[in-house]
């Protein structure tokens, strides 16, 4: 009888997970890529459930995706699709906040501090209000050269992949992206710190801009820390599930709370078309949106 009641324990639990759709967050630790957090979501999702992974086709119904890749050393928000939410993953999460930590000083072929240092130059020189200067020539409407480690493809490849091979890599040609606004929070050369809360649209990259704002300053900068504190309405703080809390019944209750949040963000969008001016600051780093697992 124990064994009976565990299987039917077992059997409500596989039925609840794949009953689950529409939107949540995770917290993404620093390490991982995206796509491993997604996969360790999905495997503890499958065991809770009592679901064989080798051969079974239930495995291959659980849709789950995310809406938009943090690099691997980046932390923060993490928005997650499961069930038919992996169709709005690339319709709801415009806009993101980040906080980012950049070094004078150096530079790196990825344009973060995972990389190989490229050149080194003198940073003396800058200056807090040099740096508050700069920081308006990177507001508004600008181009800008996507990183050549990135996930923005080539013949179908990432250029990451390309570029870890060890293949020539050509650069993308730059692009117009919008920054709405974007502040220094602290300065502590060689560190510096751009915004509470960097808020940006999509295909903008934090690497970029902080290698873009060294080179405007007559000397070079990386990226130290990233974390994306906002995506879409989903926030870190409020919203993103720590990694005890990957169960079925967390993540159901997060699906039912977001939902609320979900059909209140048409109305805030408007209000930032109408008022851009009570947007903070606005930016980001998206290396793509819209990546289902099962694609």
């Amino acid at each position: 009888m124990a064994g009976e009641a565990g299987g039917a324990a077992l059997g409500r639990a596989a039925d609840k997970l794949f009953s689950l759709s529409g939107l949540f967050a995770v917290r993404k630790p620093k390490g991982p890529t995206s796509a491993a957090v997604l996969n360790l979501l999905k495997e503890r999702l499958l065991a809770e459930a009592g679901v064989q992974t080798n051969g079974n086709k239930r495995n291959q119904v659980l849709k789950i995706g995310h809406g938009g890749t943090l690099d691997s050393a980046a932390t923060g928000v993490l928005v997650v699709g499961i069930g038919k939410g992996t169709k709005m993953l690339g319709t709801m999460l415009a806009g993101s906040k980040y906080t980012a930590i950049g070094m004078l000083g150096k530079a790196t072929d990825t344009l973060d501090a995972t990389g190989k240092v490229t050149e080194e130059k003198p940073y003396d020189q800058v200056t807090k209000g040099d740096l508050e200067n700069v920081l308006q020539k990177f507001t508004g409407d600008i181009m800008q050269v996507p990183p050549l480690y990135s996930a923005l493809k080539k013949d179908g490849e990432r250029l990451s992949t390309l570029m870890k091979r060890g293949e020539a890599v050509e650069a993308k040609p730059a692009r117009p992206v919008r920054v709405y606004s974007l502040s220094l929070q602290q300065f502590q050369p060689p560190l510096f710190t751009l915004g509470k809360d960097v808020e940006c649209g999509g295909g903008f990259y934090v690497r970029s801009l902080v290698n873009d704002i060294g080179k405007e300053l007559s000397t070079c900068a990386t990226v130290q820390e990233l974390t994306r504190t906002k995506q879409g309405p989903f926030t870190l703080e409020e919203h993103a599930l720590q990694e005890d809390k990957w169960t079925i019944d967390e993540i159901a209750r997060s699906l039912e709370h977001c939902t609320a949040l979900i059909l209140g963000e048409p109305a805030r969008k408007k209000l930032k078309t109408e008022h851009p001016g009570e947007t903070a600051v606005i930016c980001g780093d998206k290396l793509g949106q819209g990546k289902r697992l099962n694609d």
